[in-house]
């Protein structure tokens, strides 16, 4: 396959990562029925207090009736890691908003950060399950490592998975990500680690 880079002198030249002019604004990523926004510090703090109208407000688009769900903990972890580096916000959560017939929050995207030293990142996906098998974690993550290809560069894309989620295995391998190892999570316990090399962004949706 094509290189997404170009290999002049047959050398790989890999430009480094874009970082955001302006840390509140970031683009949506928008695949064939999604647009992935960019969740804020201020839709964060206000999911983990409850108040659900200024968070639908914040991201333009309905929300769960039963939101923030089994949430809170990401939700934590991502509001902390803007407090610690702000422009790290493009690589964080994701809302997976569908645009038809209304826009409303399906689930959420995101990688676990900015590319680390390998030009690696990890991402990580959740549908809320009154929407799921209807496509939009494969939709959503094709997406994402798209743009993670095509406008910051990264040459490795990781995924760990429970060996008992069926539905992201099916992610996974229908994103042709290769089982590489095992690892050992404190929370989710035994989980499958799995890579995508550097090669052409997933196909189009």
């Amino acid at each position: 396959m094509r290189p997404p880079y170009p290999y002049p002198g047959g050398r790989r030249v890999i430009p480094e990562p874009k970082r955001p002019s302006d840390p509140a604004q970031v683009p949506p990523v928008r695949s064939a029925r999604l647009d992935l926004v960019s969740l804020s510090a201020a839709f964060l703090a206000a999911s983990l207090a409850g108040q659900t109208d200024d968070s639908a407000a914040e991201i333009g688009a309905a929300l769960p009736p039963d939101w923030p769900g089994g949430s809170p903990p990401i939700l934590e972890i991502r509001l902390a890691g803007l407090a610690a580096d702000p422009y790290a916000r493009p690589w964080l959560l994701r809302a997976m908003i569908v645009r038809t017939p209304e826009r409303r929050l399906v689930g959420h995207v995101a990688y676990h950060g900015p590319p680390d030293s390998d030009r690696t990142v990890e991402v990580g996906y959740t549908v809320k399950p009154a929407y799921r098998r209807r496509g939009y974690a494969s939709e959503a993550v094709a997406a994402l490592l798209r743009w993670a290809v095509t406008e910051h560069a990264v040459v490795r894309r990781r995924a760990s998975v429970s060996p008992g989620n069926l539905a992201s295995l099916g992610v996974i391998g229908k994103l042709e990500f290769v089982h590489t190892g095992v690892q050992w999570d404190d929370i989710d316990g035994k989980e499958l680690v799995f890579h995508l090399d550097l090669r052409d962004p997933p196909g189009p949706d």
